[in-house]
């Protein structure tokens, strides 16, 4: 399946190519992307033209990652007492 600036989920009618469903996307990365983008996209949930966009299909492991981030988070702070 090809997904183009209009390819829009079936089940929730949102459209698929956007910067969070991009196996490029990293937070903590520059402009939010491993690759090397010329221009800032500010909303990451808006389909856009990038040409360097490839599916994530990592079965939901960023998540994962992002869930083991806020928990460090929320470690590191108990341990300062800055809850």
């Amino acid at each position: 399946m090809t997904i183009g600036y209009q390819t829009v989920c079936s089940h929730c009618g949102e459209h698929l190519k956007v910067c969070v469903n991009c196996r490029f996307y990293d937070e903590s990365a520059y402009h939010e992307c491993r690759e090397a983008v010329e221009e800032h996209i500010l909303d990451k949930k808006r389909a856009n033209f990038c040409p360097s966009f490839m599916i994530n299909q990592n079965d939901g492991q960023a998540s994962k990652a992002n869930s083991n981030k806020e928990e460090a988070i929320k470690r590191l702070k108990a341990l300062f007492n800055e809850e």
